[in-house]
């Protein structure tokens, strides 16, 4: 059989060191241990999903919601009890004091006046439609584009988030972590998984923390152990506005921060949405208790509040009547009135938990917002050069209602195909409605009775908690690698299996009750059943916890199963969980 294009330009490409010489690369190698992370070959696909020219893909996979919130004795920060005025801007009023968006004509004169990166070279010495294959050939070859590019990290996220530098280390990348000089991402310099470690004072205001975040960037290069920045990412919600807009003024390949603020605000959001012809619930902007009554005449019942710059499920709550608004718009109030930052989210306070009080800061506004029924899902969509390259819908099971807390979720999933390939349109479709080109984004919807597929919002950047294995085990697809190459402007075209490799099901197991932790040593035994994948404690021995019928319910462990079909994943881990009820006193 005759190569394809791509298999013979890569093997062209791939003969000699000289063919792809990254220029002004920096003296730093990830260690050996690094190394040792990378791709296994399970992870390749024999069968390219889809040739060059075709249109479609019917991807479905199940992940986990995002933004997960904080649980008590989880993700501890050494600087948990100080004052950040960065974080609280990008929470409660972004982008907050970080400067304004350049103008095209700005824009083009920051691109003009930089030196062209070194990984910009190398990918003018590849054929366009060689790195636009979605092969395994080509996707190899993007990783070799990769090697050796210096990737600017903006925040490293709680511990939790090692594996993302760990993938870039095994893609040889020189890591650049720029974060707050007490984060725990720091030893992974001395870990040779990280080549260096920028410190800026994140409890500065955002106009300070992107001053000094512009400048220590400025300089990489200069002692010869990286090179200068190919790329800038993140995989921080709080750090989404920020990165963008270093990334415009570096003139590197990024989001355009106009998207970025709309994407951010849920109002500005519904209206990108309206303008671009898509469908939108029924909204209205409540930023004081007089709005009251005019948002019930606009938006009806039953309704939801939700704070306008979201913080997963904290201070959600649905409302049936005007007495329900009422009452629930102070609860809400209260609710994120009493809620901290700590670890760079929002949680409600609780034993031992530090932070900053929001309500002290500024005036949270809060949208109401028409209920959506129906069952809700996740698309993770990966963009590049103006398209989508990847959009795979997932299953959320039912959330804890009045305070839609998580619950489980499935993948493939078991929506019809028609629905999925609703949903995926809507999502992709609301992607571009807001201004965006290009990145990895983790899609929230729900598909209603009436309306059929409607948004809840669009998070700019990789879902969290087990997104990436989820896509990673069932898709071969690792989005941590796709958002390095659109980071550094490399094409996007994840190689796909014609069939999924794998069913995966995952519970958050809620407190059922209200009461003191007393042991974790059943989420710890289901390690060692078969088909169990990870079982991780979200709540440690003698926390408090609240249970689901006193209000947003404390996620006491995160389950993940695999199973030949969806189904019985979920009817295993669905199992498990109800025979080992949570010892709480």
């Amino acid at each position: 059989m005759a190569p394809t294009c791509c298999s013979s330009c890569f093997q062209g490409l791939t003969k000699g060191k000289k063919d792809l010489f990254r220029q002004r690369s920096g003296t730093w190698e990830p260690s050996a241990s690094a190394l040792s992370h990378q791709l296994s070959a399970e992870w390749a696909s024999p069968v390219p999903r889809y040739g060059a020219g075709a249109a479609d893909l019917d991807l479905v996979m199940s992940s986990l919601d995002t933004d997960v919130p904080h649980q008590p004795g989880r993700n501890k920060d050494a600087r948990a009890g100080r004052r950040s005025k960065f974080e609280i801007e990008q929470l409660t009023m972004s982008p907050g004091s970080l400067p304004k968006p350049l103008a095209p004509y700005e824009r083009e004169q920051a691109i003009r006046r930089l030196q062209p990166t070194a990984t910009y070279e190398m990918l003018n010495q590849v054929p366009q439609e060689v790195l636009e294959e979605a092969t395994a050939e080509a996707q190899e070859l993007r990783r070799k584009l990769t090697k050796g590019a210096t990737v600017v990290f903006i925040s490293a996220g709680y511990p939790g988030k090692r594996f993302i530098f760990e993938r870039a280390a095994a893609l040889g990348v020189k890591s650049v972590i720029v974060d707050h000089p007490d984060s725990w991402s720091r030893a992974l310099v001395d870990e040779g998984i990280v080549a260096k470690f920028l410190e800026v004072d994140m409890g500065q205001s955002s106009e300070e923390v992107f001053k000094q975040a512009l400048a220590a960037i400025s300089e990489l290069g200069k002692d010869g152990l990286t090179g200068t920045a190919d790329g800038i990412v993140t995989f921080v919600e709080l750090s989404v506005p920020m990165t963008c807009r270093l990334a415009e003024v570096l003139g590197l390949p990024g989001m355009e921060p106009q998207a970025v603020d709309r994407a951010r605000d849920k109002h500005r959001t519904r209206a990108a949405l309206k303008d671009f012809g898509l469908p939108t619930p029924a909204n209205y902007l409540i930023k004081q208790g007089s709005d009251l009554k005019a948002a019930a005449e606009v938006v009806g019942f039953p309704a939801v509040i939700k704070p306008v710059s979201g913080a997963a499920s904290l201070g959600v709550k649905k409302v049936t009547s005007f007495e329900e608004l009422e009452s629930g718009y102070l609860e809400v109030a209260e609710e994120l009135g009493s809620l901290v930052v700590s670890s760079g989210a929002l949680t409600k306070a609780s034993n031992g938990t530090k932070g900053v009080n929001a309500k002290s800061v500024v005036d949270l506004t809060v949208l109401l917002e028409q209920y959506l029924d129906g069952p809700e899902v996740d698309v993770d969509i990966i963009m590049s050069e103006g398209d989508w390259r990847y959009a795979a819908v997932s299953d959320n099971g039912p959330t804890l209602e009045p305070y839609f807390n998580e619950t489980w979720g499935l993948c493939p999933s078991m929506l019809s195909k028609q629905q999925q390939t609703e949903l995926k349109d809507l999502s992709v479709n609301c992607c571009k409605a807001l201004g965006f080109t290009s990145g990895v984004f983790h899609v929230e919807c729900k598909y209603t009775s009436t309306t059929g597929p409607q948004l809840i919002e669009v998070n700019a950047r990789m879902g969290g908690g087990p997104v990436r294995e989820c896509n990673r085990l069932v898709w071969g697809v690792d989005l941590v690698e796709e958002a390095i190459f659109v980071a550094l402007g490399i094409p996007a075209r994840p190689y796909l299996p014609k069939v999924p490799y794998t069913c995966i099901g995952y519970t958050f197991v809620n407190a059922q009750k209200s009461g003191k932790l007393m042991s974790t040593a059943g989420f710890e035994a289901w390690r060692k059943l078969p088909n169990v994948l990870s079982s991780v404690p979200l709540a440690k021995t003698g926390d408090t916890v609240v249970g689901v019928k006193d209000g947003l319910s404390t996620w006491l462990c995160e389950l993940v199963v695999t199973g030949k079909s969806s189904e019985e994943a979920l009817n295993y881990f669905l199992k498990l969980e109800n025979d080992a009820a949570a010892d709480i006193e």
